[in-house]
């Protein structure tokens, strides 16, 4: 039977990969973005799209109508809307101290905030049994991410996901997290990545090579399928290598 699955961060990168992973198996996807000619370009078969802020409330109350009206029931929850905020608009202000606030506040709200208000306004209509909660974090949440914003920002994912995972365990959903490596074909490193620090992430894998939103993706996919059904509160790490699990 076909799933009604909801991606955030559906236009591009991992969250675009998954979205075509899905669709490929029939299933019902609702793509979820801040960009819509993004979203309405993206060529995945039969998806439907809402674009709109998820770090705003009414936004996502907006989503959480839309999701009744068109599936009723969310068999799968993929968050991997979010980035660094350093590809946001900076400060306006030239103090250190507002500086650092708006850095922080910016990945919070863009990497935690946004998955939080968007899981909890779809919490009750998770399927049961067998719906699936599935967080994009990062190898930041582990190594720093050199600000410690983003990586603070992704790292605070994992302990909510195992809150979830053992709130809503009961009724047979499963909630884990895939933290990535290097991803190349991603918005992340803004236009181009600088090919000393390519070459210096690719160093750092064991697989001598760099991740792709596939790789991500086929992940996120196995962990929805009913073979990872008694896989749940974990994180898994996709990065060839270059941080060991723990």
């Amino acid at each position: 039977m076909a799933r009604n699955v909801v991606i955030s961060g559906g236009g591009t990168g991992i969250g675009l990969a998954a979205a075509h992973a899905f669709a490929g198996d029939g299933d019902r996807v609702l793509l979820l973005g801040r960009r819509r000619e993004v979203l309405e370009k993206t060529g995945v078969p039969g998806a439907l799209t809402y674009a709109g802020d998820l770090s705003e409330p009414e936004v996502v109350r907006g989503v959480g109508r839309f999701v009744a009206e068109e599936f009723g029931t969310v068999d799968v929850l993929v968050h991997g809307a979010g980035g660094t905020g350093a590809l946001e608009p900076g400060s306006a202000s030239d103090d250190p101290l507002d500086r650092v606030a708006h850095d922080w506040t910016v990945n919070f709200r863009i990497n935690t905030l946004s998955a939080a208000l968007l899981t909890e306004a779809l919490k009750p209509r998770l399927a049961e049994p067998g719906g699936r909660v599935l967080f994009v974090s990062s190898i930041a949440a582990y190594r720093g991410s050199g600000s410690g914003a983003y990586g603070g920002a992704k790292a605070a994912l994992h302990p909510y996901a195992y809150d979830l995972a053992r709130d809503l365990g009961p009724r047979g959903i499963t909630v884990n997290v895939v933290a990535p490596g290097y991803i190349e074909d991603t918005e992340f490193f803004g236009p181009q990545i600088d090919p000393a620090r390519r070459e210096r992430l690719i160093n750092d894998t064991s697989t001598g090579r760099a991740g792709t939103p596939g790789d991500v993706a086929a992940t996120l996919h196995w962990l929805a399928s009913p073979a990872a059904g008694h896989v749940t509160s974990q994180v898994i790490q996709v990065n060839g290598g270059a941080e060991r699990g723990r």
